[in-house]
């Protein structure tokens, strides 16, 4: 069973305690005692597997288990171990003496299971036995809720104030109970004039029911309290020396060649952000924010060794735009990270971004700057730089995906042509927050690249499915065979169409037999070909894929380390209290920057804690993949600068300092980053003169 699944489980788990506990306190309140004792008996059952799931989730790390472990079961057991002491065998003697033998001497027939006791006499107490049992019930109630809540709402890591907080919770509530079940005959004095034993009942139900309320608002308020008050935003070491920079640069001066290279040439370009109404695929309009008034923004292509030059002008945006260049290592003062690297180029403002086009491979530009809004809205496009020698015959096509109010569009997609024995090439690009699913029907293909980066050996692939992660990116290549082949988007949402070009002779081509394999066959139609079981394929897993080959980065020793657990929770986002996307129970800009030296060999630890997908994108780096939840990758080196990390994973990955700057370090998940998962590493010695994400203020950097 996946950490995933266990966590789910556990939630599951938890939920079911505090409901069984509850119930069995309530209905121990309103005399039920059968019940209340039935309920019980499945309290102290639900409370003693929550012992099987946790123990499960430890084995794939402290950090899923760390608040349950030191605060949430040890609070339980103790609470369920006193109701049972207390209530148990009150509520056992209580059950066996209500209408369990008939009324001596009147042959009556027992009273139904759970009628309830009669109302006592006015003056008497009313029934201090049946009172201590709904006390211990609902305390261990109250520690029950307190522990599930405190997993959603607080996680990792667990601290000694909210901890003290949570603790406190328990019995100021259980105090809190038991004076609202000392005063039943001053409820009955207010209402005369209603019969008694219904009036208390309604009174007692509507109060504990209120107490419960009130104590799960108490502990959340209390919670957030103890959290919003951890915002320190010294850096972390990870292991390393503190700051030791005799002198600093600002990430101004970290610039790159200002000439191409040897045989280059300058490629420049200028984009103009601008608000335009565009209509879609589907044929409705869409209020975009656009560069140059179309989406995707211009493609920008170069050859290895050019210079690229891009003039950015705001005409409209008032929001203010940059340009980030995803996947590229570009020097630093060119990444377009808003308040860290430059200014938010405002309304009538203007930008220009210089850099070499060193990096062969596929790669795509977006606005840094409030860019779940901007690229949403369409401030996106395309770089790809093609090597000096590239393929003249092949069929080369570059396909971000990208979603409009819900429809999800593939651009430059359509239908094209190419002769069979053409060697085809296509780019896909995910421009979205969310994960996209492909698969290509009517041939085998190769991966022959991710992120920008070329694999060692890929294999042909046949009948799988790939998980291309938000911001990501894929190069397929394989030959044209003489029948249509598909390029599938989420099983069919969205589709492009590769046909065999007419009256071109060539014959069958290698791939003709896989394509026979793949499900098409000669002259089989276009709609057998869309709608073959690429539903059910399954997917392809990047660690095992390819020829492994050795990297010196995999075996060398860690000069830093940092783990970052994420997750969901209160924290303060902005100067903000938020229900936030958290990294170390944190969220921007409070998550302390990571500290790195230059030639540095860094490695993270990746964990979600969460129910969600974090797509995990690092500026300025690739990062080489050494591990997904304890099982190191196997096949080809992989490279990559987004990955997924999906619930309950840990991925173990590392890179070079070799970048000199201040570089975000978020979750591609655009609003994810936005709502706080959203943190820089910094090298030691750089310095911003724009004040970073620490600074308060419209100026600081959005993901």
């Amino acid at each position: 069973m996946t950490a995933g699944t266990l966590i789910i489980v556990d939630h599951a788990v938890a939920l079911l305690g505090v409901t069984t506990w509850f119930a069995s306190g309530v209905t121990a309140s309103l005399r039920r005692t059968r019940t209340a004792l039935a309920l019980l008996a499945v309290a102290l059952v639900v409370t003693a597997a929550r012992a099987i799931p946790v123990m499960l989730l430890a084995a794939h790390g402290w950090w899923f288990v760390q608040e349950k472990v030191l605060l949430g079961l040890p609070l339980l057991t103790l609470a369920a171990l006193a109701a049972a002491a207390i209530a148990g065998p009150r509520l056992l003697a209580a059950a066996r003496a209500q209408g369990w033998r008939p009324r001596a001497g009147t042959g009556e027939p027992d009273a139904p299971p759970d009628a309830p006791l009669k109302t006592p006499e006015r003056g008497a107490r009313a029934g201090d036995l049946d009172t201590v049992s709904v006390i211990a019930l609902l305390t261990t109630a109250y520690a029950a809720l307190v522990g599930f809540v405190l997993t959603f709402l607080v996680g990792y890591p667990l601290t000694l104030g909210v901890a003290l907080i949570a603790v406190a919770l328990v019995p100021a509530a259980s105090l809190l109970t038991a004076r609202v079940l000392d005063h039943p005959e001053r409820d009955l004095a207010e209402n005369r004039d209603t019969v008694p034993g219904e009036r208390a009942a309604e009174i007692s139900r509507r109060r504990l029911l209120g107490v419960a309320g009130g104590s799960a608002v108490v502990g959340a308020v209390g919670a957030g309290i103890g959290l919003s008050v951890r915002h320190g935003t010294a850096p972390v070491n990870g292991g390393g020396p503190g700051p030791a920079a005799r002198t600093t640069v600002p990430v101004t001066d970290l610039r790159g060649p200002v000439t191409p290279a040897p045989g280059g040439v300058r490629r420049a370009h200028v984009l103009t952000a601008r608000k335009a109404t565009v209509r879609l695929a589907n044929g409705r309009d869409f209020d975009a924010w656009t560069f140059d008034g179309t989406l995707p923004g211009p493609a920008i292509t170069a050859t290895q060794g050019d210079l690229i030059e891009v003039k950015l002008v705001n005409h409209d945006i008032d929001e203010g735009v940059t340009l980030h260049w995803h996947g590229y290592d570009v020097p630093c003062s060119q990444d377009g990270a808003a308040g860290v690297t430059q200014e938010v180029v405002g309304r009538g403002g203007e930008f220009v971004y210089r850099f070499r086009a060193d990096q062969v491979g596929t790669y795509w530009y977006h606005t840094h700057h409030a860019s779940h809004i901007g690229v949403q809205r369409g401030l996106y496009g395309t770089l790809v730089v093609k090597p000096h020698e590239p393929d003249a015959g092949e069929l080369d096509l570059t396909l971000p995906a990208h979603t409009f109010d819900g429809t999800v569009t593939i651009a430059g997609g359509d239908e094209h042509l190419a002769p069979p024995g053409t060697s085809v090439r296509l780019r896909l690009i995910n421009t979205d927050s969310d994960p996209h699913r492909y698969t290509l029907a009517g041939t085998s293909f190769r991966l022959v690249a991710v992120d920008g980066r070329d694999l060692v050996g890929p294999g042909e692939i046949s009948r799988q499915a790939l998980y291309l992660p938000a911001g990501g990116r894929f190069d397929l290549v394989f030959v044209m065979p003489d029948t249509s082949v598909a390029l599938a988007l989420d099983d069919g949402t969205a589709t492009v169409w590769l046909r065999p070009e007419a009256g071109v002779p060539g014959g069958a081509s290698d791939s003709a037999s896989d394509s026979a394999s793949d499900g098409a066959s000669d002259g089989a139609s276009d709609t057998g070909l869309a709608t073959q079981d690429i539903g059910g394929r399954p997917e392809l897993d990047l660690l095992t894929y390819g020829t492994p080959a050795p990297v010196a980065l995999r075996a060398d020793a860690a000069d830093r380390h940092f783990t970052l657990v994420l997750d969901r929770g209160l924290a303060m986002v902005d100067g903000v209290p938020a229900y936030a996307h958290t990294v170390n129970g944190r969220g921007h800009p409070s998550i302390p920057d990571q500290l790195i030296a230059e030639g540095d060999v860094v490695r993270f630890t990746v964990v979600n804690r969460s129910l969600e997908t974090h797509p995990w994108h690092l500026h300025g780096h690739p990062v080489l993949i050494l591990s997904r939840d304890g099982k190191p990758a196997s096949g080809s080196p992989l490279w990559v600068d987004t990955f997924d990390v999906r619930p309950g994973e840990v991925w173990e990955v590392a890179f070079l300092a070799s970048n000199p700057g201040i570089w975000m370090n978020h979750c591609h998940n655009l609003p994810h980053a936005h709502q706080g998962m959203m943190l820089q590493v910094r090298y030691d010695g750089v310095t911003s003169p724009f004040g970073g994400m620490h600074a308060t203020g419209p100026g600081h950097a959005h993901g």
